[in-house]
């Protein structure tokens, strides 16, 4: 099969980009949702302002919450390169010195890691596959060094050939500004070998199109690599919140229905039948008449610290109960609780109900979460292991190949400090675990703490090895020199002891 044009590829990438855009329940009802635009509650066609606005105030945006639970459970904290030799691809005389390689290859990821700044920008790539599905990492020379950075799905599309066993793309492209009026769109265009600049009208128009080529990027392949929370056999890709829209939608009704309950009918009623109300007189005496010529009620101040009488025995009084609320809370927690296990959002962390919970319990309600966490690192981990593949490709570094390596996840569960570090000793001992090995599982940790742990202990280490050098030479010089009583001196003809 014939490859297909810069153009076509463009035009293809803009399609898809258009579908997923302009769909009813595409990527922009989810970004409206999570941003807090939610439809309307259903309220009658007569409804007045007031009804208005308390459909706007009945939202309540649970979505952000759900996105940024799991994304917060993950923060990549190191990078541990393959042993050289294992699935690098080179040749034996390539890979001779493996510690120098591998020391030279881990130093080189992790600067690109800081040059990107990814320690901050990656929770935006995990936030974004959550919530649109998917997101994408791209990586690129600079002037600065080759750097990466994170693209939204709402303005990049990619092309793969089984899309859902591929890990690189065919063709990438991400819009950089939208048409406006007379003015193109532009947009930036990767394929397996050069970077292009995009040119469009619209997205779904092929003809409006116009395709520069910028050069070759330097990878070996795309260098825009895919961040999928879910993918199925069929490549399709799904977040967290397009499942939960419907929810979300229920749980605004009822806190609608509750605030019309609240404003209008929580309250007792008070009334008075049979009493004519005193009306309104002018200084004269006579009664003030509005323009349809009826006198004017004069208006009653009535509250908790006011008493009703009447002279009128034919006048009653009465109350009306107000309408009890407990039926619309308890249906907004069953909501939130359904919210909670769609989601395996643990249930306190939507309810804040936390009091009386053992610490088994709390990591029982914690499972679900912990597991769904497991699966999101082992994918987003694989395409983490791609990106810096294609940084080294792009810079001609050692670890191109390297498919060994893995990046080192940092252990955000709650725990006790002294627990853990209690435990760390007793795998050291009892399993005979290289004490080093078990630096990166000290909580909190960072990998820049652990190489100055490193240097440190080798400095450590020298100073000890100098001091024992120094002793065994002192101790030498001290029995050589010595002082010898001349009756423990040898005499002629017998040697020394």
């Amino acid at each position: 099969m014939a490859k297909p044009s810069p153009k076509a590829l463009a035009a293809k990438l803009g399609k898809i980009l258009a579908r997923d855009r302009e769909a009813d329940d595409g990527l922009l009802k989810i970004d409206r949702y999570v941003r807090g635009e939610h439809d309307d509650p259903y309220i009658p066609d007569f409804a007045d302002d007031e009804y208005r606005l308390l459909a706007k105030r009945a939202v309540s945006n649970w979505l952000p919450l759900i996105v940024g639970t799991p994304a917060q459970a993950m923060y990549v904290d190191g990078y541990r390169p393959g042993r050289a030799g294992k699935g690098w691809g080179g040749s034996p005389e390539a890979v001779q010195d493996s510690d120098r390689v591998h020391g030279s290859t881990q130093t080189f990821q992790w600067d690109f890691w800081q040059r990107s700044r990814f320690d901050a920008r990656q929770g935006a790539v995990y936030r974004g596959a959550l919530q649109y599905g998917h997101s994408f990492v791209c990586v690129e020379q600079t002037a600065f060094g080759v750097i990466g950075r994170g693209l939204s799905a709402l303005r990049t599309a990619a092309i793969f050939n089984d899309p859902a066993s591929d890990d690189a793309p065919i063709a990438a492209m991400t819009v950089v500004s939208w048409p406006d009026g007379d003015t193109k769109g532009t947009a930036e265009m990767w394929d397996a070998t050069t970077r292009y600049v995009v040119r469009f009208g619209s997205l779904s128009d092929a003809d409006s199109y116009t395709v520069t080529k910028r050069g070759k990027h330097g990878a070996k392949e795309c260098p825009v690599t895919r961040f999928a929370a879910y993918v199925d056999l069929e490549g399709r890709t799904r977040g967290v919140v397009a499942p939960l829209i419907t929810l979300q939608d229920r749980i605004n009704q009822t806190v609608f229905d509750l605030l019309i309950a609240q404003t209008y009918a929580s309250f007792k009623v008070r009334y008075a039948t049979g009493m004519a109300p005193p009306i309104v007189r002018d200084e004269n005496g006579d009664p003030v008449l509005d323009k349809d010529g009826n006198p004017i009620p004069v208006k009653m101040n009535h509250n908790a610290r006011r008493f009703l009488f009447a002279e009128d025995p034919d006048v009653k009084f009465g109350s009306l109960d107000e309408t009890p609320l407990d039926g619309y809370i308890n249906s907004i927690d069953m909501s939130v609780r359904h919210l909670a296990a769609v989601s395996q959002t643990p249930p306190h962390h939507l309810l804040g109900q936390i009091a009386n919970l053992s610490a088994e319990a709390l990591a029982a309600a914690e499972t679900s979460l912990s597991r769904m966490v497991e699966e999101l690192r082992k994918a987003f981990g694989e395409s983490w292991e791609r990106v810096f593949r294609v940084a080294a490709q792009i810079a001609g570094e050692a670890g191109a190949l390297d498919y060994h390596g893995e990046v080192i996840w940092r252990d955000m569960e709650a725990r006790s400090l002294s627990m853990t570090v209690d435990a760390l000793g007793k795998m050291a001992d009892q399993l005979d675990i290289p004490r080093r090995g078990l630096w990166p599982r000290v909580p909190g940790v960072t990998q820049a703490e652990i190489d100055t742990w490193h240097d440190m202990r080798e400095d450590d280490d020298y100073v000890a090895q100098l001091a024992q050098s120094s002793t065994r030479a002192s101790g030498a010089r001290s029995t050589s020199s010595r002082y010898i009583p001349p009756e423990s001196r040898p005499q002629a003809g017998e040697r020394a002891a």
